[in-house]
């Protein structure tokens, strides 16, 4: 299911929408829509060979751990955003990195384009928050069963190749 199924009608206009693979278009206003995947931001904290992972508190992925980070907001840059979203989950500064590498994952009706930057610790105090239910380190072969979704389970089996 993509963002665009089951658009009928136009957002501004309420004209009548025409669609193809990935836009819809309105005649009546111009309107255009696209079905583009949405920008989310993650770190790979790292300390001492071990890995920061949040555990989810609510769906998709409620109880499952994954890389701390969100959802960039409108005209945030990204960077900016991954230092906003690890603060709100974790209460840690950090100092991003270089980037690791995107992921796409499939979230409800939309696709996120996981983007991920190695980190590290500059100071706050850890606690867990937001929405996440705990905080824990890992080492390359403590990773939990149950990480998720499939954007970190592949994020974190690039980091643990690294490691090997």
């Amino acid at each position: 299911m993509g963002i665009l199924d089951g658009w009928r009608f136009c957002p501004r206009c309420a004209g009548t929408l025409t669609r193809d693979d990935s836009s819809v278009d309105c005649a009546a206003c111009g309107y255009k829509g696209w079905s583009n995947p949405v920008p989310g931001v993650h770190a790979m904290i790292e300390r001492q060979g071990q890995v920061l992972l949040g555990r989810r508190a609510f769906d998709p992925g409620a109880g499952c751990w994954g890389l701390p980070g969100g959802f960039l907001e409108e005209h945030e840059h990204p960077l900016d955003g991954l230092q906003r979203e690890v603060r709100e989950e974790t209460g840690l500064e950090i100092e991003p990195r270089e980037f690791f590498g995107a992921w796409m994952q499939p979230h409800g009706e939309r696709t996120v384009l996981s983007l991920v930057w190695r980190a590290a610790v500059q100071g706050g105090i850890e606690r867990a928050a937001d929405d996440v239910l705990e905080l824990g380190w890992f080492g390359v072969d403590e990773l939990p069963p149950d990480v998720g979704p499939d954007a970190f389970i592949q994020a974190l089996s690039a980091w643990r190749h690294e490691h090997a």
